[in-house]
């Protein structure tokens, strides 16, 4: 078989094959048979570029494809940003202009969907490139393999058309962003904060196939240009565009006066709660594109549109309750407890009150009707109280003077608001003391997750963070009272317990939540001192030669191993078999006195491992690009790190050159 019938046929098998598994969830192959067809077809299109076309797998959504970050591609009509308004008056204003100016505008208004743009440009009917905002002016990102998998995302038209491009926002319902973070949460990941922050990190995703699995949208809200067919208003358009199978906004209204305007921006206001999405304003716009044309735009912005933005959401619910919990420092931290509330996208029942002086400022009372809003539309926070509605025998709220676990004396700390227990053995304190112990930054012992913190201690297993090394040795009381679960749960938790013991003291330093040092600090530490022995027995004085350690730190440092019962504890761990020294593995001191920080995806190296070499020749990796930062090495995907590095003049290296900066 010559090269080219074999082409068309591995594009014809693979297409097939891509059908069954993005669109019918059904694959009939293995990924490794279909990887092994796709490699097939990138070397023929390597020998042979003139069998390429936009629509080659290669070009698009494959079984295991990924998309190169960052591949640019140039607008060819600018997707412009909307001027804001925050008021009637400069709606009404925004009407009556276009009225002077035009004869009998016609107005559209319609939901601004809480998401980001995308274009879709269709040659002869078939989608051929997706690409994001980016400038809005000179270029975005092709991000055409993950459009590809979103359900609203029509990849071939009803009518074929010489060239349609259209715009539209991409974002996640309600339901799918619910399900997206019950997802990270079992996977004890971090969770996104609010619908669209999930949308824009899923559409930039190297894997096509995890966009698929969190069901982004999209609507259409415009047509940026079309050749093979004559449309002249907006509404016109978007009724083409639903008899070719695509998803416009929804219950856009037409208006004829600033009355009517301003009428349909209150009704969209009042819909808000009642919509499965966000939305964050509504878009008045001029239907006419021959009086668009007319007006034309700014640099910015398009003279024929403005987004009306209502004010920032705030709700008001019930108080039912001030619950109170205890930190790792003892710290006790109230926490507002009230009748769920949607709010910019995720339902909120709970946010911090912070400390007493904060309710005393706020008179804040259990019954009262609390105003509720999320600051930066991310956190939850309570902004007041409205009085009028206050019940008759409500009282002012008293974190009180005893520990709410475990009933001791409380005290406030010295020059602070902070209310503290002080008892050091309070379980609450416990709690979190052993989940930050087993944590992925410390001990990494996987699968101790809180439930199994929480019922441990309950059951009296664990007094302290020792305690966790002598589970094995009540293996069988523990499956007895199905305390973790059956054999294979039980199993598996002891036996990651017995791995976390291969950890270096660096890890148990981390481990310990010393306060103020940190994964980086403990580096720096047991770089320094080798050993937890002599780190414990460590003067001011060398304490503070130590990169990291500050005065605060290191007299924090002291004050701890100063403590009989924190002695008492690492002396007991040392018996179970943890580890209390590192093991020196610098090969070289070619890069000491350099601070590296690592970002994006590398070709073969994985985070860790490309600091594990860093470090093993005597460098110091950093979470953050600042002025100190001699060198950003950089993968796919480097985003912000990467911009401030540039703006810092900080070199930037690649892995490749990474490496002959190491065997050098």
């Amino acid at each position: 078989m010559d090269d080219l019938k074999r082409y068309e046929e591995l594009v014809k098998t693979i297409e097939y094959h891509n059908d069954r598994y993005y669109n019918q969830d059904d694959p009939e192959i293995s990924d490794y048979d279909y990887d092994m067809m796709m490699k097939e077809l990138k070397k023929i299109e390597k020998d042979h570029p003139e069998y390429v076309t936009p629509n080659s797998p290669t070009q698009h959504v494959g079984g295991s494809a990924k998309r190169e970050a960052g591949v640019l591609v140039r607008h060819r009509v600018p997707m412009l940003s909307l001027q804001d308004v925050f008021s009637k008056e400069e709606v009404q204003e925004f009407v009556e202009s276009m009225q002077e100016t035009l004869v009998d505008p016609v107005f559209i208004v319609e939901y601004k969907i809480d998401g980001l743009s995308m274009a879709l440009r269709y040659e002869n009917g078939d989608l051929t490139t997706a690409i994001t905002r980016g400038d809005g002016i000179i270029q975005g990102e092709d991000v055409t393999v993950n459009a590809r998998v979103i359900k609203d995302v029509k990849n071939k038209l009803k009518e074929p058309i010489e060239y349609l491009e259209v715009r539209g926002e991409v974002y996640m319902t309600n339901e799918a962003f619910d399900k997206v973070n019950e997802i990270q949460e079992l996977n004890n990941k971090k969770t996104f904060a609010n619908p669209r922050n999930c949308a824009a990190g899923t559409l930039r995703q190297l894997d096509s196939r995890i966009t698929k699995q969190r069901n982004l949208s999209m609507f259409i809200f415009n047509i940026q240009d079309i050749r093979g067919k004559e449309i002249t208003t907006h509404s016109q358009g978007y009724e083409y565009l639903k008899k070719q199978g695509m998803k416009v906004i929804d219950n856009y209204q037409i208006c004829h006066s600033f009355e009517e305007v301003w009428k349909a921006i209150e009704m969209i206001g009042e819909s808000r709660d009642q919509l499965g999405y966000d939305i964050d304003g509504a878009v008045v716009k001029i239907d006419s594109y021959e009086q668009r044309q007319q007006l034309g735009q700014t640099a910015k912005v398009p003279r024929w549109a403005v987004a009306y933005k209502y004010p920032p959401e705030e709700k008001e619910t019930k108080l039912l309750d001030i619950e109170l919990s205890v930190g790792r420092t003892g710290r006790i931290t109230p926490t507002a407890i009230f009748e769920p509330v949607r709010l910019c996208g995720t339902t909120v029942s709970r946010a911090t009150l912070h400390n007493q002086d904060f309710i005393d400022s706020l008179d804040v009372r259990i019954g009262d009707t609390i105003i509720v809003y999320k600051s930066g539309e991310i956190i939850p926070k309570v902004k007041g109280v409205n009085k009028d509605k206050r019940p008759a025998d409500s009282v002012p709220y008293q974190i009180g003077n005893v520990c709410p676990v475990c009933g001791a004396p409380t005290y406030q700390e010295e020059g602070t608001v902070d209310i503290k227990c002080s008892n050091p053995t309070c379980p609450s304190k416990l709690v979190r003391n052993v989940v930050n112990f087993v944590g992925r930054d410390a001990m990494d012992i996987k699968g101790f997750g809180l439930s199994y913190v929480e019922t441990l201690i309950d059951q009296g297993y664990i007094h302290d963070v020792s305690d966790i090394y002598t589970l094995k040795d009540k293996r069988q009381d523990l499956l007895d009272k199905k305390v973790i679960g059956l054999v294979k749960s039980t199993d598996n938790l002891l036996n990651a317990i017995e791995k976390s013991k291969e950890n270096d003291a660096t890890k148990i330093l981390t481990a310990l939540g010393i306060s103020n040092i940190g994964k980086s600090a403990a580096k720096s530490l047991m770089k320094k001192f080798k050993t937890m022995d002599q780190l414990m027995n460590a003067s001011y004085e060398q304490l503070i030669e130590v990169n990291d350690i500050g005065a605060t730190s290191a007299q924090i440092l002291i004050d701890y191993f100063k403590d009989e019962k924190n002695k008492e504890i690492i002396h007991k761990l040392e018996n179970y078999g943890l580890k209390m020294e590192i093991e020196d593995t610098q090969s070289s001191s070619l890069l000491e006195n350099m601070t590296f920080v690592v970002t994006g995806t590398l070709p073969t190296l994985s985070r860790k491992e490309a600091a594990t070499l860093i470090e093993n020749n005597g460098g110091k990796v950093s979470g953050s690009v600042s002025k100190k930062t001699t060198y950003l090495l950089a993968g796919e995907n480097a985003g912000s790190k990467l911009a401030k590095a540039q703006s810092l003049n900080i070199p930037v290296l690649s892995e490749e050159m990474f490496m002959e900066m190491i065997k050098s």
